[in-house]
C-alpha cells in the first residue's frame, strides 16, 4: 500500500527529500548546543576565561541562527510536498473513479467514495508532513543526544537505560489497542456522510413530510458514535503523557541526586570526573531524549490514525473498472442503430441468485421506434442499460449495429448510444453549458434545433436570459418537465444512431409528450429510439412495443396487435381509459 501511494508524490519528490534533510540539520545544531555551553560553563565562566566566553557565545548564536533557517526550511519543504501528495492522491483516485462502472461504484457507495477522497486524504496529508518532520526528528534526536549524553559521562547515562524501556513498553501496550478502534470510526464516517447526502440532496421530501426531527435524531446518532469511539480512544492515549511525564522527571530526579554526587566528589573538575558544565547538558539532553521518545509516540498516534484512511484509498487506487474497452483491435465505427438481444440474461453481482434479466431474445432494426412497457421491477431499464453496456451481459450475447458491444471501444459505443436516464441529473451552469454536455463544439444553431425537438426553445426563451440562464446544482430552478426536455435535448445534440428514453416523458403533460414524439417521427426517423414509459398512450405509435414482466419479454408487437392478443396490455390500456374517463 504504501509504495502504491508513493507513487501519488511525483513532482514533488525533492521537496521530500530535501524536508528530512533539512530537519536532519535542525538536530545536529540541536543537539551541539549543550556541547558549547558545556565547554562555555566549564572552560569559560568557571575559569573566568572571558576569550572562551565570547567565542562560545558567538558559536551558541550561530547554533541557533543555523537550527531556525533549517527548521523553516524543513517546515516549508514538508508542507509543499505533503499538499503536494494530498493533491496528487486525489487525481489518482478521482480520475480511478472516473473509469468506474455502475457496478464498481454499487459496491464502493457514492457516499464512501466521498469520504476517501475528503477527510481520508487530510488524514494522509497530515501524517506524510508528520513522517518526513519528526519521524525523521525523533530517532535522529534520540541517536545524537544519547551518543552525546555517553560521551560526556558514562555512568550517568545509565539513567536512560532504566526509562526507555518503560516508555517502550508503554507505547507497545497503548498503540494495538486504539487500532481497532480507529479502523471503526472510518467505517462510521461514511454513515455519517450518506446520512448527510441524503438529508441535503431530498431536503425537500424531508420537509414535505416534516421529518427534520428524525433526521437530526439520524444524524445525531452517527455522530454521538463517533464522538464515543474517539473518546474511548483519547482516554488510552491519555495515559502515554503521565507515563512520559513521569519517566522525564524521574530522570530529571536521578541525574540531579548522582551527578550532584559527582561533581562534589570531582570538585567540578571534568577530568576527574563530572562538572557543572557537563551535568548542565545532562539535563538538556536528558529532555532531548525523552521528548523524542514523546514525539515518537505522537507518530504512532498518528500512523494509527492514518491506518484505515490509507487501506480505503488504496483499495480507490486498485480497484479494477469491471467495464473496460477490449486490449487489442477494438471496433471503432458503428454501422447502424440496429440492435440484437440473443439468449440475454443479466444478474447484478456474480453472488446474486436472482436474475433481473432471463432468456431475452429481441431484434430492434435500424430507424426503428420501439416502445418497452411493464409494470414497476420489470426490469425495463436494466435491459436498455445493457445497450451502452453500463453493465455487461452475464450470459448470452448484445450486438449493436451487427457487432457485439464488447467489442467496441466504450467511448465509441457511448457516442452513438444517447441515453435519457430515469433519473435526469443537470449541473450547476447556464443552460448552454449543460446542453454542450451532449456536443462541445455544438453551434447555437444546433442547440436551438434540438431543444425545438425536445419541445424545450420555448420555455427557454420566457426566461431572462435564456439560453444563459444559470441552473443550480440538480436543476432545483426548473420544474420536473423542463428539466426532463432539456435532458433530452442535450441527447439529441449527441447526433447517435441510438436514442433511449428512460421514462424521460413522465413529468410533460401528454399534449407535449405527443409533440416530442411527433419531431421524432418527422426529423430524426434515421435513429433507432427506445422509450421506455407508463402511459400506453406514449408508445402506441411505436412500430414495435414490448410488453416485460418479471425479467422477461411477455409480448412483442404494435399496439393492435398487443391489445387483441396480451393480457397485459389489455389490461394497463383498459386501467388507464378508465382513468382517462
Amino acid at each position: 500500500m504504501l509504495k502504491r501511494l508513493a507513487r501519488c508524490i511525483r513532482e514533488y519528490k525533492w521537496p521530500a527529500i530535501l524536508s528530512p534533510i533539512c530537519m536532519i540539520g535542525e538536530v545536529a545544531m540541536e543537539v551541539t548546543i549543550p556541547l558549547v555551553m558545556k565547554v562555555l560553563i566549564d572552560e569559560g565562566t568557571s575559569k573566568q576565561n572571558m576569550q572562551i566566553v565570547v567565542q562560545q557565545s558567538l558559536l551558541l548564536v550561530l547554533c541557533a541562527l543555523c537550527s531556525l533557517v533549517f527548521g523553516v526550511a524543513s517546515a516549508f519543504f514538508a508542507s509543499k510536498a505533503a499538499t503536494g501528495f494530498a493533491k496528487n492522491l486525489r487525481h489518482d483516485m478521482f480520475h480511478r473513479v472516473q473509469a468506474f462502472s455502475f457496478s464498481n461504484i454499487d459496491r464502493l457507495s457514492s457516499s464512501s467514495i466521498v469520504t476517501r477522497l475528503t477527510s481520508d486524504v487530510a488524514n494522509l496529508q497530515m501524517s506524510f508532513q508528520m513522517m518526513i518532520r519528526i519521524a525523521v526528528r525523533s530517532p535522529m534526536m534520540l541517536t545524537l543526544a544519547l551518543i552525546s549524553a555517553m560521551n560526556i559521562n558514562m555512568k550517568l547515562s545509565l539513567v536512560f537505560c532504566v526509562a526507555l524501556p518503560i516508555l517502550v513498553l508503554a507505547l507497545v501496550l497503548l498503540v494495538p489497542a486504539v487500532f481497532k478502534i480507529f479502523d471503526r470510526v472510518f467505517k462510521t464516517y461514511d454513515k455519517l456522510n450518506n446520512v448527510v447526502q441524503e438529508n441535503v440532496h431530498g431536503v425537500r421530501v424531508v420537509k414535505s413530510f416534516v421529518r427534520e426531527d428524525e433526521e437530526v435524531q439520524k444524524f445525531t446518532g452517527i455522530s454521538g458514535s463517533i464522538f464515543k469511539d474517539f473518546c474511548k480512544a483519547e482516554r488510552i492515549m491519555a495515559l502515554n503523557n503521565p507515563i512520559m511525564q513521569l519517566c522525564i522527571y524521574g530522570c530529571m530526579l536521578a541525574i540531579s541526586w548522582i551527578g550532584a554526587h559527582m561533581v562534589i566528589a570531582s570538585g567540578n573538575n571534568e577530568a576527574l570526573g563530572l562538572g557543572i558544565g557537563g551535568l548542565n547538558s545532562m539535563f538538556i539532553y536528558t529532555t532531548q531524549i525523552l521528548s523524542s521518545l514523546m514525539m515518537t509516540s505522537m507518530v504512532f498516534v498518528m500512523l494509527t490514525m492514518s491506518r484505515a484512511p490509507l487501506k480505503r484509498c488504496y483499495e480507490v487506487l486498485t480497484e479494477e473498472p469491471d467495464l473496460t474497452s477490449p486490449a487489442e483491435n477494438a471496433v471503432i465505427t458503428v454501422d447502424d442503430g440496429s440492435i440484437d438481444f440473443e439468449n440475454v440474461s443479466f444478474r447484478y453481482s456474480a453472488t446474486a441468485q436472482h436474475r433481473a434479466l432471463r432468456d431475452i431474445n429481441l431484434h430492434i432494426p435500424s430507424g426503428a421506434t420501439v416502445g418497452i412497457i411493464g409494470g414497476t421491477g420489470s426490469s425495463k431499464t436494466t435491459l436498455v442499460q445493457l445497450i451502452p453496456r453500463l453493465y455487461d451481459v452475464t450470459e448470452g450475447c448484445l450486438k449493436v449495429g451487427g457487432v457485439d458491444v464488447r467489442s467496441y471501444d466504450l467511448q465509441v459505443l457511448r457516442d452513438n448510444v444517447a441515453m435519457v436516464l430515469q433519473k435526469n441529473e443537470l449541473f450547476s451552469g447556464t443552460i448552454k453549458e449543460n446542453l454542450r454536455w451532449g456536443n462541445k463544439n455544438a453551434t447555437d444553431e444546433e442547440m436551438i434545433h434540438a431543444c425545438q425537438l425536445a419541445c424545450a426553445h420555448e420555455f427557454i426563451e420566457s426566461f431572462p436570459d435564456k439560453y444563459d440562464t444559470h441552473i443550480e446544482q440538480g436543476g432545483t430552478n426548473v420544474s420536473g418537465g423542463q428539466k426532463q426536455r432539456l435532458c433530452i435535448a442535450r441527447a439529441l445534440l449527441k447526433n447517435p444512431k441510438i436514442l433511449i428514453l428512460d421514462d424521460s416523458t413522465s413529468a410533460v403533460d401528454t399534449h407535449t409528450d405527443a409533440s416530442i414524439r411527433k419531431a421524432f417521427r418527422e426529423e430524426i426517423p434515421g435513429i433507432t429510439k427506445l422509450i421506455i414509459a407508463q402511459r400506453i398512450s406514449s408508445v402506441q405509435d411505436a412500430d414495435m412495443i414490448v410488453v416485460m414482466e418479471n425479467g422477461q419479454i411477455e409480448a412483442v408487437g404494435n399496439h393492435e396487435q398487443l391489445l387483441s392478443s396480451c393480457s397485459i396490455y389489455q389490461e394497463v390500456y383498459e386501467s388507464q381509459k378508465k382513468g382517462e374517463e
